[in-house]
């Protein structure tokens, strides 16, 4: 056998299923085998490859052991003469293994191959060729002289940003998304170091394949798209000490002891110079437009205080005392912006719907305190309602400022004009997946998948005129159909359409997924044909809130649930567990027979709580759970609550 791809599986079944379909759509003449190792996966990964793809080879690891020992397992069982190290989120061209396997047929000194590697968008991943990490090399990148000073030679090493990235170079490092590798060369210098868990443990397979004699390459004659999820955390502290470490334990077994001391000095300052830039960020982007939001309120409440008190209030004389403005005007402020956070106003992207929403509401819960005050606080009603139409009037308008020159997007303001690439079978497929709220109101047209006359109204154009069809209708997103275009068509596309601000997806064949750049980052980017709307961030927060709401009524009831709850003992500790985030009052039917749900934490009442049901109906069981997951209402937790109240102590 040729070749053996061995891809490390964990969570991402949609990519996973699309890389599978490029692997399987690829024009070859020689045999390969696909082996895959799921590391304990629990979105379903398993049953997608036993249904759609039983001729992969399935290593199932009952826990997460990592990516070096992972590849290690397939490496082990791999039959070929060269070995593929493939990442999941990948989609290979129709001919990137037939030309990768050309070139190391043709050139018997090379040990390894990289390939040109694009982001879901078509943008260039300067990580497609690297050097080795020096200790230079590794601080000039963690502490972003490399990216001030791109390109250059001097601050360039790490990811030799001064060589043509389509031109073929010698490099010593190649990345572990896609690695391909000759058998006799892993046979000769070993397979992945297993002290790696994550990071560097490519790094360190390509540099002792360097020493040992051998020469490794990037080729890019043929290019991936590599979706990198992990792309958007490169910023977070976990990846900067990850990646801290790696480099460490690369240190260690190939630099001196100088060299390492020197490194791990620069490392550390660059490390807690990265996390602190970091840290900043995150506070900025979590309380900034709040804060923002929250000066526009008291400036405008301060202004319409000063004109009513003079021109209705107290005409003759007099004001508001201090400790209005000071006081009860940042608790009415407070409770609109707490408001405005569990709308979902601050989740991205700004939705105005959820303003609308969330303003409204908190109005209403200032009037109705403000009904309940002693009459000395109660300062003026029409203050409240006049605040709510200045808040309505300035926030938006703030919000569509910001939308306006593009610093944030604003999915009210405007209706996304959509593309899709394919046929007309497999476009009214894809529509079907799509939110139907938007389906039709963001459906712009379809472009045919190759450059034949136009002979109906289906279409707008053909693929030849994606570009200009884009630049002139202002396209926001295209979705192309893997059936009808096929890999190689995608990735050439994705490139020209890189510098256009629009939003790429790929609809895979007979898949209930369009996966795009964002979505191995967030399910919310990934459209399904059945979206586990529990696994949403605003009901995920709802949730959340709801489990508070319950246990601070509990409490107080706590005098009369001592004669109605079984186990008494028990319900404290259950309350105590739900405040501290460990369980949830409501979550799935125990034992689940299908792991293709959103993670809940342990729950106290199962949602069949008070429904007769037999155990042993696992089809019923599933049903229920999924139906439970797609149509997560806070009511439905409510009313389970209601039906199992006596069992609130027995888990």
């Amino acid at each position: 056998m040729k070749l053996s791809i061995i891809i490390v599986n964990y969570n991402v079944k949609f990519f996973l299923e699309q890389c599978l379909q490029s692997i399987i759509s690829s024009k070859t003449r020689f045999k390969f085998e696909i082996i895959c190792v799921d590391n304990n996966s629990v979105d379903g990964s398993i049953r997608m490859l036993e249904e759609k793809f039983p001729e992969v080879i399935l290593i199932n690891n009952s826990n997460n052991v990592g990516f070096a020992k992972a590849c290690n397992q397939g490496i082990k069982i791999a039959k070929s003469e060269y070995i593929l190290i493939l990442n999941p989120d990948t989609l290979l061209e129709e001919d990137t293994l037939k030309k990768a396997l050309a070139f190391m047929d043709a050139n018997p000194i090379a040990g390894g191959l990289a390939v040109k590697m694009i982001d879901g968008k078509g943008k260039y991943l300067p990580e497609s060729k690297r050097g080795i990490p020096t200790p230079a090399a590794a601080f000039y990148k963690m502490s972003g002289l490399a990216k001030l000073f791109y390109p250059s030679k001097i601050f360039g090493k790490y990811h030799l940003d001064y060589l043509n990235n389509n031109e073929t170079h010698e490099v010593e490092i190649l990345t572990g998304a896609f690695m391909l590798l000759r058998k006799s060369v892993l046979d000769k210098v070993g397979m992945f170091d297993e002290d790696f868990f994550m990071y560097g443990e490519d790094v360190d397979l390509s540099y002792r394949i360097v020493k040992s004699g051998y020469t490794n390459y990037y080729f890019p004659e043929t290019q991936i798209i590599h979706y990198k999820g992990e792309s958007t955390k490169k910023s977070s502290i976990k990846y900067i000490f990850s990646f801290y470490k790696a480099m460490l334990i690369f240190a260690n077994k190939h630099f001196s002891k100088r060299s390492v001391t020197l490194l791990s000095l620069l490392l550390n300052f660059a490390i807690y110079f990265r996390a602190g830039l970091s840290v900043v960020k995150r506070l900025l982007n979590k309380i900034i437009l709040p804060l923002f939001d929250a000066a526009i309120l008291f400036i405008g409440l301060f202004i319409l205080k000063e004109i009513w008190e003079s021109k209705v209030t107290f005409v003759d004389g007099g004001s508001y005392p201090s400790n209005f403005i000071y006081l009860v005007v940042p608790v009415y402020i407070l409770i609109w912006i707490v408001s405005l956070y569990f709308s979902g106003f601050y989740d991205k992207p700004y939705k105005q719907k959820h303003f609308v929403s969330g303003f409204i509401i908190g109005t209403a819960l200032i009037l109705i305190g403000y009904s309940m005050l002693d009459e000395s606080w109660r300062f003026s009603r029409a203050l409240i309602l006049l605040g709510t139409v200045w808040g309505i009037i300035t926030i938006n308008g703030f919000r569509y400022i910001l939308g306006w020159l593009k610093f944030i997007q604003l999915d009210d303001l405007k209706n996304k004009r959509r593309l899709i690439v394919g046929y007309l079978n497999e476009a009214e497929r894809v529509l079907n997946i799509l939110p139907s709220p938007d389906k039709d109101k963001n459906y712009t047209g379809l472009i045919k998948p190759d450059d034949s006359l136009i002979n109906n109204k289906d279409f707008i154009g053909t693929i030849s005129q994606l570009k200009d069809i884009v630049q002139i209708f202002k396209i926001d997103e295209v979705i192309f159909c893997f059936q009808d275009v096929g890999s190689n068509l995608i990735i050439t596309k994705m490139e020209e359409l890189h510098n256009e601000e629009i939003i790429i997806k790929i609809a895979p064949e007979k898949s209930i997924a369009v996966i795009g750049s964002n979505s191995i980052i967030s399910n919310e980017n990934l459209y399904l044909h059945e979206i586990n709307s529990i696994s949403s961030v605003k009901n995920i927060r709802n949730k959340r809130l709801f489990d508070l709401l319950v246990v601070l009524i509990m409490t107080i009831l706590i005098p009369l649930n001592i004669f109605i709850i079984n186990k008494f003992f028990g319900f404290l500790k259950n309350l105590i567990q739900v405040l501290i985030n460990k369980k949830t009052w409501v979550g799935y039917h125990q034992p689940l027979s299908n792991q293709m749900l959103p993670k809940l934490k342990p729950s106290i009442l199962n949602i069949t709580e008070g429904i007769e049901i037999d155990n042993n109906s696992d089809e019923k069981i599933t049903d229920l759970n999924h139906l439970y997951a797609r149509n997560y209402r806070i009511l439905n937790d409510l009313n389970t609550i209601c039906r199992g109240y006596k069992k609130l102590g027995e888990q």
